[in-house]
């Protein structure tokens, strides 16, 4: 009988389908749109967990001894209960010491390391896989120690206010998580720590990040000054810009919002580059990031292994983001300095929402607001009626009025009356609000005429549907100020 001996075969090529099946996963969901979860996270998880949906175990089993490990959980007592899903604390860390003389300089790294924490952020990945959800912590944030010893001077403290990013320098990993589990109630699963290096590493292994502006970043302290526009950074000038915090008066906040978009265009690029398809490539990327990370002894391959499957699940819109809600800026505590409040019942909705493993806003309609850069109230608008249709102005204006633009409510007839894409007319001076006026007239053709003045102008065509709801980009602020994965993007 000829077909016992070939029985065998199906069992020696298991791994076979799931790589011969990548181009239907791919087609169904081309790679530049995986999801975007990990942007507000580290360089290690959104390479390391994206390659491991790819590679397999084989390859991650022998990364996983390049790990550095720490414990932070050990002798934790009265933790918070543990809820659904999976807990990953993830901190950026200095680390400059690291970088050579010259690099420091040319970087603008110079200076005492200050062995703490630059960013902190919990990831939380349902237990269902479909979802994930970040929170930026502040730095700044005000907080309050639990009775510990301090790592350098074996002194024992009792609890005290210090800001969040202190707490690493004064008790390391654990006193980090039990502070952040104190501040949160929401139990921490594993601990994930990069620093200056492997970041800097990690851009330069996969040959430049492209990120986009549409305005000036120009921060005197870091040197960051990029016009606005599309420039590809490698990872000297890619850490200036998530380092930089004076490029606006929003500080922290700003910069945790520049992470995002970051970080969005780094997991683009390893998808897009042939990463996660080339086992050379990918040893070259973790190999890269893995000198410098430090992870608790339970995150392992299996767990890389488990995260790189759920991302075959994610897309763009079921990915969240948000910053803890702040009730006050600068609020200043006598020996800590100026801090930020928390605001207590909005941080309570975001904490509460991850415990019970659901959405941080909760199930958005399709016609949701769309973010602008600039606030509608701010736009003038002259609405024009472009058609023979009678009314269609005042449709219009009151549309946009509803809104929250700033139009004339004297909406007039323009010289043309057979216009059929609705125009959006603007200084280029005011460009900017040309895009925020544009996002609320969906297939509108903006068209620049020099010496308009501030307001701007809407000529309506017969293609005009109505107005989408369109509210301003502003981190932090809003209703819990949640934004979903496929609202930060380049594009």
């Amino acid at each position: 009988m000829p077909t016992p001996p070939r029985s065998p075969r199906p069992r020696t090529t298991p791994q076979r389908p799931p790589r011969r099946s990548r181009p239907d996963v791919r087609s169904a969901a081309p790679p530049r749109r995986k999801p975007r979860w990990v942007l507000r996270t580290v360089t290690t998880l959104s390479v390391v967990v994206l390659a491991s949906a790819g590679i397999g175990h084989a390859v991650l089993s022998g990364l996983d001894e390049d790990i550095a490990r720490v414990d932070p959980f050990r002798d934790m007592k009265n933790r918070p209960e543990a809820g659904h899903g999976m807990n990953i604390l993830l901190v950026g860390t200095d680390g400059r010491e690291k970088i050579g003389e010259e690099e420091q300089r040319k970087y603008r790294l110079g200076g005492t390391p200050c062995h703490c924490t630059d960013t902190i952020m919990i990831v939380h990945i349902s237990e269902d896989r479909d979802r994930a959800s970040v929170v930026s912590l502040p730095r700044d944030s005000y907080a309050e120690t639990p009775p510990h010893t301090d790592r350098v001077s074996g002194e024992q403290h009792k609890g005290h206010p210090l800001k969040l990013n202190a707490a690493y320098a004064e008790g390391g990993p654990q006193l980090t998580v039990r502070t952040v589990e104190k501040m949160t109630r929401v139990k921490i699963d594993h601990y994930l720590e990069v620093d200056f290096t492997s970041f800097m590493k990690t851009v330069d292994v996969v040959g430049g990040v492209e990120i986009c502006t549409d305005r000036r970043l120009k921060d005197s302290h870091t040197g960051l000054d990029l016009p606005a526009g599309r420039h590809t950074l490698q990872g000297g000038e890619a850490l200036r810009f998530v380092r930089a915090r004076h490029v606006d008066g929003a500080s922290d906040l700003s910069r945790m919002k520049r992470q995002q978009h970051f970080m969005a265009a780094l997991v683009d690029r390893a998808t897009s580059s042939g990463i996660l398809l080339n086992p050379m490539k990918f040893r070259d990327v973790t190999r890269a990031v893995l000198g410098s990370v430090r992870a608790d002894k339970g995150f392992g391959t299996g767990e890389l292994l488990d995260l790189g499957r759920a991302m075959r699940n994610f897309s763009p819109s079921s990915s969240e983001f948000t910053t803890v809600p702040i009730a006050k800026m600068g609020h200043v505590v006598k020996g800590v300095g100026s801090t930020l409040k928390w605001d207590t019942e909005k941080s309570r909705h975001i904490f509460d929402a991850l415990r019970r493993d659901q959405p941080l806003s909760g199930q958005r309609s399709p016609d949701a607001a769309q973010r602008v850069p600039v606030d509608p109230r701010q736009i003038r608008v002259q609405v024009e009626n472009g058609t023979g249709t009678a009314g269609l102005g005042r449709r219009v204006d009151a549309a946009l009025a509803a809104t929250g633009f700033s139009t004339t409510r004297a909406p007039v007839n323009a010289a043309e009356q057979d216009v059929k894409r609705t125009v959006v007319a603007y200084d280029p001076r005011w460009d900017r609000s040309a895009k925020s006026l544009a996002a609320a007239l969906p297939g509108s053709e903006l068209r620049a005429v020099k010496g308009q003045g501030a307001t701007l102008k809407v000529i309506a065509g017969t293609d005009f549907e109505k107005v989408r709801k369109v509210r301003a980009q502003d981190p932090g602020q809003g209703e819990f100020g949640v934004v979903r994965g496929d609202e930060v993007s380049c594009s």
